[in-house]
Formats: C-alpha cells, structure tokens, sequence
C-alpha cells in the first residue's frame, strides 16, 4: 500500500511527475499518478527536485558550530596548528554535542549520508571517537554516517597511534585513515604499511590525506595506486585533497590519472580556496571517481563553511570553470551518487526502489540549482517530510 503521493515535482531532466512513496521508498515516478481519497498528498508545486546529498569527507569532531565565534589563530606549523586546535577544544562543549549541532546543521540542507573523519591518536586515544559514535547512534535511521580513524598526528612519529588505529576497528570504525606518508612521518613505506596492513586483516576501508604537492605527492598517488592493486582494494581506497594532481600536467597527470583508474582509487576535492586541487574532468575522461565533501567547517583550520552540499558543488563548479549545464551536472553528481559510490554507502537517486530521501527547490533546472543555490527547500527523508528550511 503506498503510503504517500507527492505531487507536481519536476525532476532534473525536466519532466513532471508525481511519486508514490511505500516503506520509504519510491514505488513509482510517473506523471498523473492515480490517488484515491485515503492516500496522504503532499502537492511539491512544480519544485525540482534533487536526490539527498552525501557529504563525502567531513570532521564532526572538529567543528565550532553552536560554539561562539572565534577568530583564526594563525601557526606557523602543522604541530603549531595540531596544538591550537587542542587549546581551543578544550574550552568547548563536549565533542558530542558539538558533533550533533554540525550533524543537525548538514541534515537541514539536505544531507542524508556522510562519511566523517575523527581524530585518534596515542594522547587523545578513542575518546573523540566514542563522542562521535555517540552523536551517530542519536542520528541513526536521519543521517547514515561512516567513521574514519584519522590519524591527524600521524603514525609513526606518534607512537602507539597503529594499535589505537586498530582498536578503533574493533569499535566499528569502517576506515583506516592516514595522512602525508613522507612529509608528516618521514616514511613512506612505513606509513602504507600500517594503514593497508590494517585495511587488508581486518577488512575496512582506506581514506589517506594528502597534502603532498608536486612530483613528490605524485610519487605518493603511485604507491598508493600500486599497493591497492596489489591487495585487490579496487573500488575501497580514496585519497582525499591529493593537491599534487592540480600541480602537475602532460604526461605525468595522464600517468597517475591511469594508474589511479586502473586501481581503482577514488579522489576527494573540496576544491580549497587557496591551492591548485585535481583537475576533476580530466580525472574523469581517464576513468577516476571523483567525488567532494565539506572537509573542515569552521574550525580551527578555517573559519569557512556551512555543511551546505549544493553550495559545496557551486565551488568545485566555480573553481573548476565549468559553465555547461552539463559540466554543473558533474558537480552536483559529485555530493551525491559520486560521493555515495567512493565511499561505499547506498547511492541516492531519484528512481523506484530507492530511498524516498529528495530535495525539492524553486530552480528552473539542476544547472541553475547549482549556479546558485537556493536557500529555500523542503527536506524529504524517506518519505517523510522535514520542516521547510
């Protein structure tokens, strides 16, 4: 029995339809859709509607949202900076309530799924990951959420961090993190070692930061593309920033752009204000997924951000030139079904069969939506409607 009929929606290619919503999932899209007086209605006035989004790398532990202001510390150092940040939590409400104002935050523009890097280390243990799992468990069945242990200080040159990695598996942390083999612990080897050893005994993911630029950050995408191969980890690696593929061009972009697709390793961009980023169409026309998120919102990286997914596609738009209706397709593609598919979560969309989660916006087509997003929308959850934002 269906449970629901939306009417009047007008989805991204431009047709008008109606949607039948049984058990949270769409049962049927099409126009002029029979209701019967017992059927609930919600009339979407000729809204376009998109699929919910995914934000595919953000911090909840990290944030500042519901928290005062406050201004940017400059550091002269990723270790000036990894102490700030301390500092500043410490005078914060606890990590669980700040994590669940972000969660609440992302979920009022639209975002239904994400996969969220937490902090872990030898010093800071599990406890931001427990906070984390804390907020998750109250958001559970609203927002699908995938932790990754991150190592922000790293592995080696933070001793005992690689047990902490594991224990963080053994919790139900889906990902193994890591972050600048070379430049934050001096080995490369080293770091990959620990990081796909994990992956590959205990079955999770991999999601490495890199921030490495140039030929040396290529380097690092070489050996990342050629131990993913080696371990059969198609489909489950990403590499996140990966700044080296906007650094480099010619052959040395069309080489790692092979190796990367021939691997199977996915690329995040946020497509960050002050740097080179990946080149995300060329990326594209040899075979790579590449997808985007948040990263840091207002933190004490960067002052920056709202959770917003369709805004977070206006930027990779806007910094990546892309002014064809089609290319902004690829940005919005990029927070939803592209995001969903590097990162292993059920992929939204607007078909029968899947979760009734959807958007619904004043916006002549999904370009427009794009180039500027609307502020205004109603949130729809798997079938269930959400207080206009």
């Amino acid at each position: 029995m269906t449970d629901r009929i939306f009417t009047n929606a007008v989805l991204p290619d431009g047709r008008s339809v109606d949607l039948a919503v049984r058990d949270g999932r769409f049962s049927a899209i099409t126009a002029n859709l029979p209701i019967d007086a017992a059927t609930e209605t919600v009339d979407l006035g000729g809204r376009l509607i998109l699929p919910g989004f995914v934000d595919g790398h953000i911090h909840l532990d990290k944030s500042f949202v519901g928290e005062p202001w406050q201004p940017h510390r400059p550091a002269a150092s990723l270790r000036e900076r990894l102490a700030a940040e301390k500092a500043l939590l410490a005078g914060m409400r606890p990590t669980a309530q700040r994590a669940d104002a972000l969660i609440a935050q992302v979920a009022a523009f639209g975002t239904v799924a994400m996969r969220s890097h937490v902090d872990v280390d030898a010093t800071t243990g599990l406890s931001h990951l427990h906070a984390v799992m804390e907020a998750r468990e109250k958001w559970r069945g609203r927002m699908d959420i995938q932790l990754v242990a991150f190592p922000q200080a790293g592995i080696l040159t933070c001793p005992g961090t690689a047990d902490i990695l594991a224990a963080a598996i053994d919790e139900g942390v889906e990902v193994v993190g890591g972050i600048d083999p070379k430049g934050m612990d001096g080995d490369s080897d080293g770091h990959l070692d620990v990081v796909f050893g994990l992956a590959d005994r205990r079955g999770a993911r991999i999601d490495i930061h890199l921030h490495e630029g140039g030929p040396d950050g290529i380097a690092q995408l070489h050996r990342i593309a050629a131990r993913t191969s080696a371990l059969g980890l198609a489909g489950r690696v990403v590499v996140s920033h990966a700044y080296a593929l906007g650094d480099v061009d010619g052959a040395m972009l069309d080489g790692i752009a092979r190796a990367l697709a021939d691997a199977g390793v996915a690329i995040m961009t946020n497509a960050p204000g002050d740097r080179a980023f990946p080149p995300v169409l060329h990326l594209r026309q040899h075979g790579v997924r590449v997808f985007t998120g948040s990263d840091n919102i207002r933190d004490a990286w960067w002052p920056y951000g709202n959770g917003d997914m369709l805004q977070r596609a206006m930027l990779i738009g806007y910094r990546s030139g892309f002014y064809r209706d089609e290319d902004l397709a690829i940005a919005l593609a990029m927070a939803t079904e592209e995001a969903a598919r590097a990162i292993g979560l059920e992929v939204p969309g607007l078909d029968i069969g899947k979760p009734a989660s959807f958007v619904a916006l004043q916006a002549d087509t999904l370009a427009a939506a794009v180039a500027a997003p609307p502020a205004e929308r109603i949130l729809v959850h798997r079938g269930m409607v959400s207080a206009p934002s």
